[in-house]
């Protein structure tokens, strides 16, 4: 029977006290963020919205919540620039179609391809509610730094051997059929959002493998 020695133990306590710690901060950080609005959580909201956003964003609620009723696609395409200096703007890309592609046949498929690219466009849309062009707040703009990471780790620092400058999005909403016995009618139009373009430099790429 190995027995291990004071030093050892001490280490593999305190580590282990330490992960149970920090497990519970983030649970605790987790509830409170869901919770009703309390004493507790007004005080610490900064700090709370600071841990959970954008990695954590949770969306759960107490009862089940509202089926989809829409399958939404997201795609992006870049522009370049080559060593002449001429720009190119390149073909869309399905970034979406790229996820569903992976997941496919997959009988364990990765929790990246199923829902990164999906929650990074709910919650710039929900921090993006407003229409007529108004600047989002803090949370907003983390939203776009969000998306615009997750497609930039996609594409690389280059496209076509030339480096990137702007990135561009765009979704298709289109409405999930009604069931074979359902009255409802099926919708037919697919429509689209455009955003606008968006600057890429080196410090969107902080930290990306």
């Amino acid at each position: 029977m190995r027995t291990w020695s004071t030093p050892a133990l001490t280490v593999l306590c305190l580590s282990g006290a330490g992960m149970i710690g920090g497990t519970a901060i983030l649970l605790g950080a987790l509830f409170l963020h869901n919770a009703p609005s309390n004493a507790l959580s007004q005080e610490y909201r900064q700090q709370l919205d600071g841990l959970v956003y954008p990695e954590f964003e949770q969306n759960w609620k107490l009862f089940a919540p509202n089926p989809l009723q829409q399958n939404i696609t997201v795609d992006a395409r870049v522009q370049t620039i080559a060593e002449d200096g001429e720009v190119h703007t390149r073909d869309w890309t399905g970034l979406t179609a790229r996820d569903a592609a992976a997941i496919r046949h997959n009988p364990a498929p990765s929790h990246v391809d199923q829902n990164m690219l999906r929650r990074a466009w709910d919650f710039y849309e929900s921090s993006h509610p407003a229409e007529d062009g108004a600047v989002p707040g803090q949370r907003g703009k983390l939203a776009e730094e969000y998306l615009k990471r997750i497609a930039l780790q996609r594409f690389g620092r280059t496209a076509g051997g030339e480096r990137i400058l702007q990135i561009q999005f765009r979704s298709a909403a289109k409405a999930v059929p009604p069931p074979a016995w359902s009255t409802e009618e099926p919708g037919e139009s697919t429509p689209y959002k455009e955003l606008p373009w968006w600057p890429v430099d080196e410090d969107d790429y902080r930290g990306l493998l």
